[in-house]
């Protein structure tokens, strides 16, 4: 079977040691993930993991069928990426020395849409928002032009492109509800 990018968006209760219980249905399957973002949702004590691998989709249905048995997972779900809205962010820290010295570092900069946050005698600080590729293509080029100290990226933030998420929807009713607002 033909392997391809998936993006699971996991909803549960804000519970220790419930990251440990996600990974592991990945780890017993022997699947890599590749970017793992937790936060917050916005429903109260709704955390969101957000998580992307390589994988077939027979395996993926049966990891998120696992998933959402477990007490504390509200509800689980795969995404590709036509299904999602997603972008990530990097932090990029590149020589001031180099950057002076060779103008296609600060035209780079330009054209990759990325953003100067700080600037000093030693280091210059570039942040870019984006899909994987183009954050990845930059990389790319500051490691051509040899003036690439450190780098970082985020993992994926994902939202569907659906009107709106069936949980989103059953949990904002609930919420409301708890609150006493009529919707």
């Amino acid at each position: 079977m033909e392997k391809e990018l998936f993006t699971l968006i996991v909803y549960s209760e804000n519970i220790a040691g419930l990251l440990n219980q996600v990974t592991a249905e990945f780890t017993r399957r022997q699947m890599n993930i590749e970017t793992l973002n937790v936060s917050s949702s916005s429903i109260k004590d709704v955390h969101r993991y957000t998580i992307t691998l390589w994988s077939d989709e027979e395996t993926i249905k049966k990891v998120v069928k696992r998933l959402e048995k477990k007490i504390d997972v509200v509800k689980a779900d795969y995404y590709t990426d036509n299904e999602i809205f997603m972008q990530e962010v990097a932090l990029y820290k590149i020589s001031t020395t180099k950057m002076l010295a060779n103008r296609q570092v600060s035209k780079i900069i330009r054209h990759s849409g990325a953003r100067v946050l700080e600037m000093n005698s030693s280091y210059v600080l570039v942040e870019k928002t984006g899909k994987t590729e183009d954050i990845t293509a930059l990389y790319k080029e500051f490691v051509v032009e040899q003036c690439l100290l450190q780098y970082v990226k985020s993992g994926r933030v994902a939202i569907t492109r659906d009107y709106n998420e069936d949980l989103s929807e059953q949990l904002f009713d609930e919420d409301a509800k708890r609150k006493g607002i009529k919707r």
